[in-house]
């Protein structure tokens, strides 16, 4: 597994807002292609979607309004 790829996918993936996030966490949870995940084998994908969940965690099922980036928090605060 290239764990840099999948770094990448996740930074790529939050980039896109909260909202968004939560969004694609169902879509590749349903098997959907996500431009973001192309290249990335079943393990990678699975690793994506793992990490997201953890930053995603931060949030408790909800985005707030005054933090629409994921990007904005550090990474050393947004893994557990």
């Amino acid at each position: 597994m290239n764990r840099r790829r999948v770094e990448q996918c996740v930074e790529n993936l939050c980039q896109k807002g909260c909202r968004a996030v939560w969004s694609d966490i169902d879509a590749l949870e349903a098997g959907s292609a996500l431009p973001e995940v192309d290249g990335l084998d079943a393990r990678e994908v699975a690793a994506v979607i793992a990490e997201l969940k953890e930053v995603m965690a931060v949030y408790k099922g909800s985005c707030a309004a005054d933090t629409p980036r994921l990007q904005a928090m550090p990474r050393y605060q947004r893994r557990a």
